[in-house]
């Protein structure tokens, strides 16, 4: 099922019953860093503060929020927010699972002042519980089949600081987690400011969830995260305030589902599916197959 709804995020949330979400994946406003259609003003840490508090009333045991964010600098300092945000999430009672970076591969020239070209976000996956869904994305093991190095007098450092000598041996692994930096192209959105890729909303909802499960969207925004999780099989609830965003968001994700429904009222939409559409589930497929296929190695 997929339910769309126009309307407050935290007022829409409240409607949203306990521990029934299995992911969210959403990205906030980042401070006073997009416009949102003059929406800024609705938005501080009065209001996030309660949307976490809230994310974690309806996150399931076990359930994951990816909380995509970045920080403005103002006055030559950037704000901190999203720390902020991610030890609150920790005050709520989520674990802070992981600090992913969502690298920007092609990044918008900003070089400003005397800093470095920025080109990534945080990516903060907090967990209520250890988390109860976990589909690695697997890439080839370059050293697979291959030696360590055994070198003579080679040693470690352990724990408590002591040396310890080292031992040669085989990478016995065909495939290997991907590391926690996630690289994609800009999208290049023109419908919503701060539109984040399909790719990376199909490598989290693959990586956390599992068909049929529930996942949130409380900042829809143009339905990214919505119409991927169409195509690969899960349920939605998009929450969205700005009803040009809405729009836009509906029919993207009635072109990827057909079965939308609104929580103000019934509505139908039309579109067929494009070939990057059909990509992205069929990229969630393979990426589902080859932990199968690992598993099945492991066990035998």
């Amino acid at each position: 099922m997929i339910q769309l709804i126009h309307g407050d995020c935290l007022d829409k949330m409240r409607g949203i019953a306990d521990a029934s979400v299995d992911l969210t994946v959403t990205s906030p406003p980042y401070d006073n860093l997009r416009t949102y259609n003059g929406n800024n003003a609705l938005w501080g840490e009065h209001v996030w503060r309660e949307v976490i508090a809230e994310l974690y009333r309806v996150t399931a045991e076990g359930g994951v929020v990816v909380w995509v964010v970045a920080d403005a600098t103002i006055n030559g300092s950037e704000t901190g927010t999203s720390f902020r945000q991610a030890l609150h999430a920790m005050e709520c009672g989520f674990r802070l699972h992981d600090t992913m970076i969502y690298h920007k591969a092609n990044p918008v020239p900003n070089e400003i002042g005397k800093r470095y070209q920025a080109s990534f976000e945080y990516m903060f996956v907090w967990s209520k519980g250890k988390p109860k869904s976990f589909n690695a994305i697997l890439e080839p093991a370059k050293m697979y089949g291959k030696a360590k190095p055994i070198k003579s007098g080679r040693q470690f450092r352990q724990a408590d600081g002591s040396m310890k000598a080292s031992h040669g041996l085989k990478y016995n692994k065909p495939m290997k987690f991907r590391h926690n930096i996630f690289s994609y192209n800009l999208s290049g959105s023109k419908e919503h400011p701060a539109t984040f890729p399909e790719p990376l909303a199909c490598d989290h909802i693959t990586s956390w969830s599992n068909e049929g499960d529930a996942v949130l969207d409380p900042f829809m925004g143009s339905g990214t995260t919505g119409k991927v999780a169409a195509q690969l099989g899960r349920k939605f609830i998009g929450i969205e305030l700005d009803p040009e965003y809405f729009a836009i968001a509906e029919a993207r994700i009635h072109g990827a589902d057909g079965r939308s429904e609104r929580a103000d009222h019934a509505g139908a939409g039309d579109g067929a599916s494009s070939d990057q559409q059909d990509e992205t589930v069929r990229s969630g497929r393979r990426r589902k197959a080859r932990v199968d296929a690992v598993d099945q190695r492991e066990r035998a």
